[in-house]
C-alpha cells in the first residue's frame, strides 16, 4: 500500500470514502467546469432528442393533413408548408445540437486536462515532501505508475465517461417523461428492463472492482522492475543477464496482460445482456404500441415517436459497460493516487531561519539514530536499526573537520542528520545555536552544500548541471568553481565544452568527472557549510591531489565537514574524528592520532602498506 493509515491531508477525503467523493474534494478549483459541463451535456442530449419527437410529428402531418398537430398549432393547413416549417425547426434543433455537444466536449477534455495535471503536479510536489525513510520501503517503478498510469486512467474517464454518464442519465429522464405523457402503458413496458440493467450494472461494478484493483497492482510490479532494469542495464550486460531479465519482464508482462484479460472478461459480458434486455423491450413496445395504433387507440404519428423512442431510452445504456469499464480503472487508480497524497510528511520545516551571514557553526549534542525508528506507520511496531548512540561532535565555524571509520560506522547518516533527511531519535542538533528542527528547508539546506557520494547529475549541460544550486550564477562563477574542483581542463575538452550535454546521471562523463563536477555544484552555489560525503572515492590519486588542493582553498572560508574512506584527504583537517559503532572513539590532528598509537593509527598503517611490510 501507497499509504499510511489515518493519514490525510487537506482537500483530500478520508481513505475509507468513495472514491467520486474524493476526487470531487481534491478537485475543488474544477467545480465550476463540472458544473458547466452538465448543463451543456444534458441540454445537447435535449437537443439530440427532440429529432425524434419531430418524427412523429411529420408522420403526423403527412397521415392527418390539416388536423395535425402542427396544423392546431400554427394554424397551417398545407402539408408542404407544415413540413417547411418542421425542417426549418430541425435545422435549428441540429445546430444547437451540434453547438451544444463541441462545447461540453471542450469543455469535459479542458476539465479532463486540468485534473491530470493538478493531480501530477500535486504528486510530484507531495513526493518532494517525504522523507527518505519513506522511500525506502516503496520502488520507484511503483510511485511511476501512480504518478503517470494511474493519472492518465483517471483522464480517461473525466474525457469520455463523465460526460456519456450525464447523458444517458438525462435521456432516460426526457425520453421517461415522454412515455409517461403519451402512453403509461408503453412507459411501463419500456423502462421494465432499466431497474435489471441498473442492478447488472451494480452486480458487476462490484465483480469489476476487485479485477481493476489487480491490473493496477501488477502495472506497478512491471513499472518498477523496467525502472529498475533501464537504469542498471550495464549490471545485466556485464553478467550476461540479458535472457534472464528479458524472461522476468516477460512474466510481468504476461502477469499484467493476465490481470486485464480477466477484467475484459467480465466487462465484456455486460453489453450483451444488456441487448437481449433491449430487444425484450423493444419487442413489447412494437407489438403492444402497434395493436393500439391498428385499433386507433394510439395516434400513428405518436406510435412512431415511441418506436424510435424506445431504442432512444435503451440503445444509449449499451455503453454503460464500457463507461463502467473506465469507471472502474478510474476508481482504482484515484485510490492510489489520493492515497499517495494522504502520506503526511514525517519529518516538516520549522519557522525560523538562520541570521545572515550565516557562521557555520555546527553542534550535535548527544543524539541518537536508529534506522526504521521513525518510518513505521502508527500502531505498527518500528524495526529499528540503531546507527548513533549519544554522538557528539562540536565544529566551530570556519574549522575543516573530518569523521573516519569502518564501513557502517554511521558516518554517512551523520550528514544526512544533519540536513535533516532523517530525523534524530535523540538529542539535538544546531547550526549558529539554532535547533535544526525550527529551521525552514530553505534556510538550513540553503546554508549547506552538499557532495554525497552517489554522485547525481541532471541530463543537461555542464553549465546547467553547474547553477542548479544557483540558476542565476554568472558563467564567470561556474568557471571558477570548476577551476576549483579541478574539472575546467575536461570541461575544456569536451565538444561543446560547458554546454556539452551530459546524458541521464551524467553518464556521458566518467565516475572522477562526475564527482569533480558535483563539487563544483556545491562551490557555485556558495554555502556557508560545505559537507562531503567519500568527494574523492572516484578518482585517481592525481586527481584526488588536486581535489585536495582545491578543498583547501575552499574550506579556508568555511565550515566543511567531511567523510572519507582514505585518509590521505583529511590530514590536514583542523580536527580528526574516529566513529566506531555510533560514537567518536577518537578526535584529533592527523598527527596527534597517529602519536596516540589508536583505531586511527592502525588504519592509517593499512592504508599506507605500513601494516603489510611490519608483518
Amino acid at each position: 500500500m501507497l499509504t499510511q493509515p489515518g493519514l490525510t491531508s487537506p482537500g483530500v477525503a478520508p481513505s475509507g470514502s468513495h472514491p467520486l467523493r474524493r476526487l470531487w474534494n481534491f478537485a475543488q478549483a474544477d467545480h465550476r467546469a463540472v458544473i458547466v459541463g452538465t448543463v451543456l451535456s444534458v441540454l445537447n442530449k435535449f437537443f439530440d432528442v427532440l429529432p425524434e419527437l419531430l418524427i412523429g410529428v411529420a408522420v403526423d402531418v403527412v397521415v392527418r393533413g390539416n388536423q395535425s398537430l402542427v396544423s392546431d398549432w400554427f394554424g397551417i393547413e398545407d402539408r408542404w408548408s407544415q413540413l417547411l416549417l418542421l425542417a426549418g425547426v430541425t435545422v435549428v434543433i441540429w445546430v444547437f445540437e451540434s453547438i451544444t455537444d463541441y462545447a461540453s466536449s471542450i469543455v469535459w477534455r479542458n476539465l479532463a486536462q486540468s485534473v491530470e495535471h493538478t493531480a501530477r503536479s500535486d504528486l510530484y510536489r507531495h513526493l518532494q515532501t517525504l522523507e527518505l525513510a519513506w522511500f525506502e520501503d516503496r520502488s520507484s517503478g511503483g510511485l511511476l505508475s501512480v504518478v503517470n498510469d494511474d493519472v492518465n486512467q483517471l483522464e480517461r474517464f473525466l474525457d469520455v465517461g463523465a460526460s456519456e454518464v450525464i447523458r444517458t442519465a438525462t435521456n432516460v429522464v426526457l425520453v421517461g417523461a415522454f412515455f409517461f405523457i403519451v402512453s403509461p402503458t408503453l412507459a411501463l413496458v419500456a423502462f421494465l428492463p432499466i431497474p435489471l440493467i441498473i442492478a447488472g450494472s451494480l452486480r458487476y461494478q462490484r465483480r469489476l472492482e476487485p479485477h481493476y484493483a489487480a491490473v493496477r497492482d501488477s502495472v506497478g510490479d512491471l513499472s518498477t522492475t523496467l525502472t529498475n532494469n533501464l537504469g542498471g542495464i550495464a549490471t545485466i550486460r556485464s553478467f550476461v543477464a540479458e535472457e534472464r531479465e528479458a524472461r522476468r519482464v516477460d512474466r510481468l508482462s504476461e502477469n499484467y496482460r493476465d490481470a486485464n484479460r480477466r477484467a475484459i472478461k467480465v466487462s465484456s459480458a455486460f453489453v450483451p445482456l444488456i441487448r437481449m434486455a433491449i430487444l425484450a423491450a423493444f419487442t413489447v413496445t412494437l407489438l403492444v404500441g402497434g395493436r393500439a395504433a391498428i385499433e386507433g387507440a394510439l395516434a400513428v404519428g405518436l406510435f412512431s415517436t415511441l418506436v424510435f423512442m424506445t431504442q432512444r431510452l435503451l440503445w444509449p445504456l449499451t455503453r454503460m459497460g464500457e463507461v463502467m469499464d473506465l469507471y472502474q480503472r478510474a476508481a482504482a487508480s484515484v485510490v492510489r493516487i489520493l492515497d499517495l497524497l494522504a502520506v503526511q510528511p514525517g519529518i516538516r520545516p520549522g519557522a525560523r531561519e538562520l541570521a545572515a551571514p550565516v557562521r557555520g557553526a555546527v553542534r550535535f549534542d548527544r543524539v541518537d539514530f536508529a534506522y526504521g525508528a521513525t518510518a513505521a506507520a502508527p500502531g505498527e511496531r518500528p524495526e529499528a536499526h540503531p546507527v548513533l548512540s549519544g554522538f557528539d561532535l562540536d565544529i566551530a565555524a570556519g574549522e575543516t573537520h573530518a569523521l573516519v571509520g569502518t564501513t557502517g560506522a554511521g558516518k554517512s547518516t551523520v550528514l544526512k542528520l544533519l540536513l535533516r533527511f532523517y530525523e534524530p531519535t535523540g538529542g539535538t542538533i544546531s547550526i549558529d545555536g539554532i535547533d535544526t528542527a525550527e529551521l525552514g528547508f530553505a534556510s538550513l539546506r540553503g546554508a549547506i552544500g552538499y557532495v554525497s557520494q552517489d554522485t547525481f547529475l541532471f541530463d543537461g549541460t555542464v553549465a546547467e548541471n553547474l547553477a542548479y544550486g544557483r540558476p542565476d550564477a554568472p558563467r564567470e562563477e561556474l568557471v571558477r568553481a570548476a577551476e576549483l574542483a579541478e574539472a575546467g581542463d575536461f570541461i575544456r575538452a569536451l565538444p561543446h565544452g560547458y554546454d556539452t550535454r551530459v546524458g541521464e546521471r551524467g553518464q556521458k562523463l566518467s565516475g572522477g568527472q562526475r564527482q569533480r563536477l558535483s563539487i563544483a555544484r556545491a562551490i557555485v552555489a556558495d554555502p556557508a557549510i560545505l559537507v562531503l560525503d567519500e568527494a574523492t572515492s572516484a578518482v585517481d590519486n592525481e586527481t584526488e591531489a588536486a581535489i585536495q588542493r582545491s578543498l583547501a582553498k575552499v574550506s579556508a572560508e568555511r565550515t566543511t565537514l567531511i567523510i572519507a574512506h582514505r585518509l590521505s584527504t583529511v590530514r590536514w583537517a583542523h580536527a580528526i574524528h574516529v566513529l566506531e559503532a555510533g560514537r567518536i572513539v577518537e578526535s584529533g590532528t592527523h598527527d596527534e592520532l597517529l602519536a596516540d598509537g589508536g583505531m586511527y593509527a592502525a588504519l592509517w598503517r593499512v592504508q599506507t602498506g605500513e601494516a603489510a611490510l611490519s608483518g
